[in-house]
């Protein structure tokens, strides 16, 4: 799936979803609202899942993580909830404290195509995943738990290794996605990033 050609963004979208998302950060640290161009909800207006990333520049550590898994919220409504809960609201984190600390850090935005159940046997489950494409999400219960396509690339995970680790995430044993009550879904990315704060944006299937 392109989910590029889908939704027909081009650098001059990315760098203005990116834009967004920093706009929505910065006005959450001024205690202001947030005004957006009625052409730029018009032309985001598709519900899309999305998860707004930060990360320190340029050691590129985790500063923040946050999204929507499923398509609940027009796009750009989406992109300023996430990017304002990935800087204030990711528990693992303390939040952004000031305009400083933002200045150094990069915002990454990965856009999703709705998760779909794996309805196979969970032995087949690594023939549907393909490590720098496909994202996870499983459930069991109360439990749930998300990993981006990029992850499992960042971190050298093969297939099993991601699955388990999608279910540590979760909250539950790392086996557990070899259970049959354990529902498991998987997904597909568009990633938008900086290369530095502020800077050029690039744009990876």
């Amino acid at each position: 799936m392109n989910i590029w050609r889908i939704m027909k963004i081009n650098k001059e979208d990315a760098k203005k979803l990116i834009e967004l998302a920093r706009k929505a950060i910065l006005t959450k640290l001024r205690g202001e609202e947030i005004e957006v161009e009625d052409e730029l909800k018009e032309k985001f207006s598709e519900k899309k899942g999305v998860f707004t990333t930060l990360y320190s520049y340029p050691e590129r550590f985790l500063r923040g993580c946050i999204g929507f898994p499923y398509p609940v919220s027009p796009l750009w409504e989406a992109i300023i909830i996430s990017a304002r809960d990935a800087a204030f609201s990711d528990p693992r984190f303390l939040p952004i404290k000031d305009e400083a600390e933002l200045g150094k850090i990069t915002v990454e935005l990965t856009i999703l195509t709705p998760p779909e159940l794996l309805d196979v046997p969970p032995e087949e489950y690594k023939k549907h995943i393909k490590i720098g494409k496909t994202g996870l999400m499983v459930q069991k219960g109360f439990f749930r738990g998300l990993l981006l396509p990029q992850v499992a690339t960042e971190y050298g995970f093969d297939e099993e290794k991601f699955l388990s680790e999608t279910c540590l995430k979760a909250g539950l044993e790392e086996n557990e996605w070899k259970d049959r009550d354990t529902k498991v879904f998987i997904f597909e990315g568009l990633k938008i990033k900086e290369k530095k704060p502020q800077g050029e944006v690039e744009i990876e299937e």
